[in-house]
């Protein structure tokens, strides 16, 4: 059994997913499964990766198709079905360096830890090389998700690289004709217990394109308002988050009940005196969803 599984979710990326399948053909180090989750694609992708899996990659490719949901039920689909010990997200518009697997690799088996650490984060760049974001600080070694962003000034998306066995805990939520939550969820549900190692070397190149979650967010916040607000809701109850991070996500969640219509935007916040001081900015926010929405 490889030690690690590459997944990528994908919804009709054929024209592009052959630059992930070509940078892990190029890997100095072939000790990984990629797993590709078709999310109901109707494109050529199914075609495609039978004539990969075809081919002498040095790699086996696992292949499953699904109903169209989004990528967070892309994602638990994925964590039903890895085995390996590490699993790792490459987009279908990422790719890999050819030593990507070898430096993670390479890391995790050198690193000190111990059953408290969920796996580790490494870099992100552009195809021009320039990191996106910033990179991990060098006094650093350890820390949960919301140290690294919110108490040491993180920025910028990181590759999460994780234990398989711990993905599998706090699935995504499905909500109904919605296709869109926070993938950040799982990981403020594993602080609870869990800290992450940092390697500070680039194991993904990420484009961000036109068709891409990233690029439509203001579209994604009208479209899974539920989504949104469950996402909002939890962080707001995290016990170790501090009040201006409580203060935003309660901004956020408020604007995402004005979308969805709920009036039981009140009665459902655990924290009911912070939500009346947001509810303000939480209107406002709202209308400027709707303006940049329709523009």
């Amino acid at each position: 059994m490889p030690f690690l599984t590459v997944f990528t979710p994908t919804y009709n990326r054929a024209y592009t997913l052959h630059k992930c399948y070509e940078s892990l053909r190029r890997q100095t180090c072939k000790d990984f499964i990629w797993m590709v989750v078709d999310d109901g694609s109707t494109d050529e992708t199914a075609a495609l990766i039978k004539e990969w899996q075809s081919a002498d990659n040095g790699f086996e490719i696992l292949y499953f198709h699904k109903e169209n949901g989004g990528m967070h039920s892309a994602h638990n689909l994925a964590y039903e079905n890895i085995e390996t010990e590490l699993n790792t997200c490459i987009d279908s518009d990422d790719y890999m360096p050819d030593d990507a697997v070898a430096k993670i690799k390479n890391f995790w088996m050198n690193s000190e830890k111990d059953d408290s650490v969920s796996g580790f984060l490494a870099l992100d760049a552009y195809e021009d090389g320039s990191i996106i974001g910033t990179a991990f600080p060098e006094n650093l070694a350890c820390a949960t998700y919301y140290e690294y962003y919110y108490k040491a000034g993180v920025k910028g998306d990181k590759k999460f690289i994780l234990r398989s066995e711990l993905t599998k805990l706090y699935p995504y939520p499905v909500f109904e004709d919605e296709k869109y939550l926070n993938l950040a969820t799982k990981y403020c549900m594993l602080d609870l217990d869990y800290k992450l190692l940092n390697l500070n070397e680039v194991v993904c190149i990420v484009e961000y394109l036109q068709d891409g979650s990233t690029k439509n967010m203001y579209r994604q916040y009208m479209n899974n308002p539920k989504g949104f607000s469950y996402s909002r809701l939890l962080c707001m109850s995290l016990p170790y988050a501090d009040f201006p991070y409580r203060l935003r996500q309660c901004v956020h969640y408020i604007s995402s009940c004005l979308i969805s219509k709920n009036k039981n935007w009140l009665s459902e916040s655990p924290k009911k005196a912070l939500t009346l001081l947001c509810a303000p900015a939480g209107f406002l926010l709202w209308l400027f969803i709707l303006i940049k929405h329709k523009r």
